[in-house]
């Protein structure tokens, strides 16, 4: 699959201050890339770059192997999704989604046409007449993803479009974006603060931090394989434990909790471990796993999401395990000890 987009050594500064540094990096056709991050790292300029809406202080942007320097935003093959819609309250669903075919002047036949067909694509046959204010959150995004998709970009930029959602709404929308883009087939380039929506919808993340990437990985490598301290911490939930030296293959936190791990790196000064990497007594035998004891502060109920707050025996490092899913723990309580173990490919040390 050939790349679409190219990003080469981008730079954008705002007098002394620097949005974007030197970013590289390349989007398959057709495929879903996300740019994570927090606010204020980089994530909403850059965007703006692709889009031609701000000038790049240095580097090139190329679409289809052109580059975009000194093409207006109105000339890039490249379509927009804001936060906040800014669908037209005046107009009906129909209206909307035509509105930037009318403006190219084309025949009322091929309007007709392509409208019917995004409308249909967007499940949202049947409310060409309605007026967009009285539509749902969710419904009035597929109008907004209708009209720009309607215009045949090649790559759909989405600046955290389910930002003004209800949580509820938001996941679902999460999975109708997936499976949106997926029958399109244009690309799409997603901004979002939001883990779970990078994680759950692409193909491709750049986890992005003080105006650089940290990161470019699939979902699964990126969670499971953080190459980065910053990556470790931002993506899903992680225990981060300050250390204060090793002796030998013995990592001896700040707390003073010492566990067995090999390090490569000569003095690393942090650990990591996933709360849903830690095994609740495990059986004996397994290879590789290292085990040490704990006592339970509170139970955290949320489902399937339920944890446990504990501490490490003898020391005073607290430790958040993740229940296994389906499993039955309600002999569990305050205050009871427990054997943990963890395998040592789960220790993440930077």
């Amino acid at each position: 699959m050939s790349n679409i987009l190219e990003i080469k050594n981008l730079t954008k500064q705002f007098g002394d201050f620097t949005a974007v540094e030197d970013v590289n990096f390349s989007v398959k056709d057709g495929g879903f890339f996300s740019i994570l991050g927090s606010s204020g790292c980089g994530k909403s300029t850059l965007l703006r770059i692709i889009a031609g809406f701000e000038p790049e202080t240095e580097g090139e942007v190329i679409i289809r192997g052109e580059s975009m320097k000194g093409v207006p935003p109105e000339k890039r093959p490249v379509n927009i999704v804001f936060q906040h819609l800014a669908l037209f309250p005046m107009m009906n669903v129909r209206e909307n989604v035509a509105f930037g075919l009318k403006r190219l002047k084309l025949s009322n036949t091929e309007i007709d046409s392509r409208v019917n067909e995004m409308l249909s694509r967007v499940g949202l046959e049947g409310y060409e007449k309605k007026d967009v204010t009285a539509l749902s959150g969710g419904q009035k995004q597929r109008v907004a993803i209708a009209r720009s998709l309607v215009m045949k970009p090649s790559i759909l930029l989405l600046d955290e479009p389910l930002g003004a959602l209800d949580r509820k709404l938001r996941e679902h929308m999460k999975v109708e974006l997936k499976l949106l883009q997926r029958e399109i087939g244009t690309t799409f380039i997603y901004i979002t603060h939001d883990q779970s929506e990078a994680l759950v919808m692409s193909d491709e993340i750049a986890v992005m931090h003080e105006g650089r990437f940290e990161q470019i990985d699939t979902p699964r490598n990126l969670y499971k394989n953080p190459k980065t301290a910053f990556v470790a911490g931002f993506v899903g939930d992680s225990n981060r434990f300050e250390l204060s030296r090793t002796e030998g293959d013995t990592l001896i936190t700040n707390k003073g909790w010492s566990i067995n791990k090999k390090s490569s790196m000569a003095e690393p000064k942090v650990l990591y471990i996933r709360p849903e990497a830690l095994i609740i007594n495990p059986s004996e035998g397994l290879t590789d796993v290292e085990t040490f004891g704990i006592t339970i502060k509170t139970i955290l109920f949320d489902g399937s999401n339920t944890k446990l707050a504990t501490t490490v025996t003898g020391t005073t490092e607290e430790l958040l395990i993740s229940l296994p899913q389906n499993a039955e723990f309600d002999g569990l309580s305050e205050g009871q000890t427990l054997q943990v173990g963890v395998h040592i490919n789960d220790l993440k040390c930077y």
